[in-house]
């Protein structure tokens, strides 16, 4: 008997140790540490960051040389190339090396060429992360005021419980009438179907969240109920240019358009190499070998067109990139008046229930609750007070996630966290 309730004592603790787990609470900040180090979209910009660094270190490295060997100057008739007692043999087997030095200036060129690439993918990197990080907010600001509904439903719950448990006690006594007793039924009710419809809006966020850390999907954790409403300043262009991650891939492209087209320049230059080949003489003939310098004139006129023509195309390429810089710049400004001109419009109206409106309703429902008590009111007042107030608790919560949603747009479009 001892060792059973040992057990079931145990079994207690290892589930309320597991609920407890369970109910680990995740902050904003550790959702972003954890995107940041596991989802898959920011580990793939990783890589290819990794990919084109690795590239660049092959920058400076030299063209391979180049070996031969062969017969060299041998007749087809096999014989001559044995010496007789009148003349020597014909012929050789030649052995030859050449290698292609590279012009210095076009191997720096072409460093800085390779070394700017990854630059790009780094900004869209944390473009990503930012679209990341917005998602994020939008699932934890939605559950966030989902968990704050639930609150408010279940608090007037209990008071609706409390009108239909009073109506039903003066009912039996004589003492009260039914006319709003069953629209108080129906609201409790409606009450549970909006707890079970919220519950499931709960599980859809932890799921959205939990795929953009890739963990499991019903991983359980909740959110920190807290929150903090902005104040934004206008964002001028200046403020867009330095913070946005897209205005500065664009602004990287344009510098790699730039060494890119260096680069171009630098294959202008000649090129030199050397050339040796070493001849194995047949038929007591003398060795010979040949040492020769060469080098590359790429300025023939039939070898400057494509050169020409990539010239051409870097510098139109320039100009759509800097059209695009200035796109981006318009975009991003228009979008951050519009909701800097919305986020002080829901401000206002939050500022509103939370001042005015709810406050106001909650008094009008004591009111009544304290005529009903009296027996100096009916249900249906107190009834209609409580109704008020519920609606109206739950239109401001709307308001607030309008408002949070609002800001997430905005830290979207300043690329804030």
């Amino acid at each position: 008997m001892k060792m059973k309730k040992n057990i079931s004592l145990i079994v207690t603790l290892m589930l309320s140790f597991n609920y407890g787990m369970c109910q680990q609470v995740l902050k904003l900040n550790d959702i972003f540490s954890i995107i940041q180090k596991n989802n898959p979209e920011v580990n793939m910009y990783d890589a290819q960051i990794r990919s084109l660094d690795e590239a660049s270190k092959g920058a400076k490295s030299w063209s391979p040389p180049e070996f031969g060997a062969g017969f060299f100057m041998t007749p087809y008739n096999l014989a001559l190339t044995k010496a007789t007692s009148t003349q020597k043999g014909m012929g050789a087997f030649m052995i030859s090396a050449s290698q292609m030095f590279p012009n210095k200036k076009e191997q720096n060129a072409n460093e800085d060429y390779l070394k700017s690439l990854s630059s790009v993918n780094k900004e869209n990197k944390q473009f990503s992360l930012n679209d990341l990080y917005a998602e994020a907010k939008k699932n934890y600001y939605d559950w966030m005021v989902t968990e704050k509904k639930i609150a408010v439903l279940n608090d007037n719950k209990k008071l609706l419980n409390f009108m239909i448990q009073s109506a039903e006690l003066r009912y039996k006594n004589n003492l009260g009438k039914l006319n709003a007793y069953y629209k108080a039924k129906a609201a409790l009710g409606k009450i549970e179907s909006q707890l079970e419809m919220l519950t499931n809006q709960e599980k859809k966020n932890q799921i959205a969240l939990n795929t953009l850390m890739n963990r499991d999907r019903n991983e359980n954790f909740i959110v920190d109920t807290n929150y903090v409403i902005k104040n934004y300043n206008p964002a001028d262009t200046n403020y867009l240019i330095q913070s946005r991650s897209d205005i500065k891939a664009v602004a990287q492209n344009l510098q790699i358009n730039q060494l890119q087209l260096n680069l171009e320049k630098t294959k202008q230059l000649p090129q030199f190499g050397i050339s040796y080949n070493h001849m194995f003489a047949f038929g007591q003939s003398p060795w010979l070998f040949s040492l020769m310098a060469t080098v590359k004139i790429p300025l023939a006129p039939w070898s400057t067109g494509a050169y020409k023509a990539k010239v051409e195309s870097l510098k139109w390429q320039q100009q759509a990139f800097e059209a695009q810089r200035q796109m981006i710049i318009n975009q991003a400004s228009g979008e951050a008046e519009g909701l800097l001109s919305s986020i002080k419009s829901k401000k206002r109206q939050v500022r509103l229930f939370e001042e005015n409106i709810i406050p106001a309703l909650k008094k009008n429902y004591q009111v009544m609750q304290l005529a009903y008590e009296q027996n100096t009111g009916e249900l249906f007042e107190l009834f209609d007070a409580w109704e008020t107030l519920n609606m109206t608790q739950l239109d401001y919560l709307d308001q607030l996630q309008e408002l949070l949603d609002l800001q997430v747009q905005m830290d979207k479009t300043l690329e804030q966290k």
